[in-house]
């Protein structure tokens, strides 16, 4: 198949160089035209510029020229969190395929206005969870899917890290929801897949000992029969505690990292009480091989979405949730 004619927009996001470097990774799929300098009308909270991303860029493109380039296929949305609706809106208007990067704001507006733009002009959409393409969590999700857990009672998970030194602190503290804002959606993307929607979210926003900023997060999904734990500090002093675990009436599965690019195998511990889903009692540990790239999966699945060759495997309606309960766990409203 012909590649698909991609516009990055934005240099700014935490995932844009990531994006940018897969983008480039996949010539087969993607023919990059050119990347949007967002800095010129953005002013919102952001953490890095990735200035090299101009250097290596085919051309470098206004926002208008970008919106307006004939025979262009698709954008990715890359600019900084709270200025990504606004700027993916733009693109709807014009019923361009987009791949946007994640979290949507600090309200439900104007992200619920663009996913009824994309819902209703049947604009390709794919939100940039970064765990999506993952997959050792697309085995957990469909383990719970399928009843292999039994019924689920426990899901644990944190998103801790030590990057970012100062500057990330500060960076952190100009959001409302602090790090469970930032990077505890992620999480909750995979928490709503399997459980759906909780009764209610309790936040608790800390600042990390000697910190001011709501760096240190937990937040609490209760759910009738189950409770899922969110948990995230950027003063982890190991910067390797991203894990996940699940509890279920029929056993567990857990794995620490939930994912790894150290050409080390990725695993998954999973305990069953009985057989079920073609996998025996007892303990076992099942490999995931290395993983090369955390985007390609997803971007590829979104090219795939693009030509018409596949359905999305997230609803608009999913995202839509996944991003309540975001800001429901972050303080920002209530559910």
């Amino acid at each position: 198949m012909k590649p698909l004619n991609i516009i990055q927009v934005g240099i700014c996001h935490e995932h844009a160089n990531g994006k940018f470097d897969t983008i480039r990774k996949c010539p087969d799929c993607f023919n990059l035209v050119g990347v949007v300098d967002e800095r010129p009308f953005s002013n919102t909270p952001r953490c890095q510029e990735y200035t090299y991303i101009l250097e290596q860029a085919p051309r470098i493109l206004t926002l208008d020229e970008a919106l307006n380039w004939k025979g262009l296929d698709a954008v990715l949305i890359e600019v900084p969190n709270l200025d990504l609706a606004p700027t993916a809106i733009l693109f709807a208007g014009k019923s361009i395929p987009m791949h946007c990067d994640k979290p949507c704001g600090e309200t439900m507006e104007p992200y619920r206005t663009l996913l009824d733009i994309c819902t209703r002009k049947a604009i390709p959409f794919q939100m940039g969870y970064m765990f999506r393409g993952n997959p050792a969590v697309r085995f957990a999700i469909q383990a719970v899917k399928d009843g292999i857990l039994g019924e689920i009672f426990e899901f644990q998970a944190d998103m801790n890290h030590c990057y970012g030194g100062e500057a990330y602190q500060d960076y952190i503290g100009k959001f409302r929801g602090g790090i469970m804002f930032n990077l505890g959606c992620h999480l909750i993307d995979i928490a709503v897949s399997m459980l759906g929607r909780p009764a209610h979210a309790a936040p608790f926003l800390k600042p990390a000992p000697g910190d001011s900023a709501f760096n240190n997060c937990t937040a609490v999904l209760d759910y009738p029969n189950a409770t899922a734990v969110i948990t995230s500090c950027s003063r982890d002093a190991f910067d390797g505690r991203r894990r996940l675990r699940i509890g279920g009436t029929n056993g567990s599965l857990e794995f620490c990292p939930i994912e790894r690019y150290d050409g080390q195998v990725l695993e998954v511990t999973m305990k069953l009480k009985e057989a079920r889903g073609g996998y025996p009692a007892g303990p076992q540990v099942l490999s995931f091989g290395p993983q090369t790239d955390r985007y390609e999966v997803q971007l590829r699945e979104f090219a795939a979405v693009v030509r018409g060759e596949a359905e999305d495997a997230y609803t608009r309606k999913h995202d839509l949730l996944v991003h309540e309960v975001t800001l429901a766990a972050s303080g920002c409203i209530r559910l």
